[in-house]
């Protein structure tokens, strides 16, 4: 995928009483301005269903776990999120799914901007004209 869809290792601190995970300074790359959770999300369904012109978007998967399906316009790509030390970075301009939900999935979304449907494509076809393919 030629954008700059990729997992960044959260910092983990292991201690025999838990693990404690940590974002914080440069862990992602932007100021988190809007933070919403999906859970109670029946397996069969799928959350997303859209890209963004201008917000990024970090996915955690804090409980469980769950696909997230990436498209480009050019290539489809698939990642499972299954680690609370692991999070996905989607940048502008790539359209997203997230299925297959495990029992008790909990998916954090850290956003680099605060909610504005003007910046949702919420249209496979319009989203595919944006990215020109």
């Amino acid at each position: 995928m030629n954008k700059k869809v990729r997992l960044i290792d959260i910092p983990k601190i292991s201690d025999p009483r838990g693990n404690l995970s940590v974002i914080e300074k440069d862990c992602i790359p932007f100021k988190i301005k809007r933070v919403y959770y999906l859970y109670d999300v029946p397996s069969d369904a799928y959350r997303g269903g859209h890209a963004h012109k201008e917000q990024q978007a970090f996915l955690i998967a804090l409980s469980g776990s769950f696909d997230v399906v990436l498209n480009d316009g050019k290539e489809r790509l698939t990642i499972m999120l299954n680690k609370p030390n692991k999070g996905l970075l989607i940048p502008t301009g790539v359209w997203r799914e997230i299925e297959n939900f495990s029992s008790g999935a909990v998916c954090l979304v850290l956003a680099s901007d605060v909610f504005e449907e003007a910046d949702y494509i919420r249209d496979f076809e319009a989203f595919k004209l944006f990215v020109g393919s």
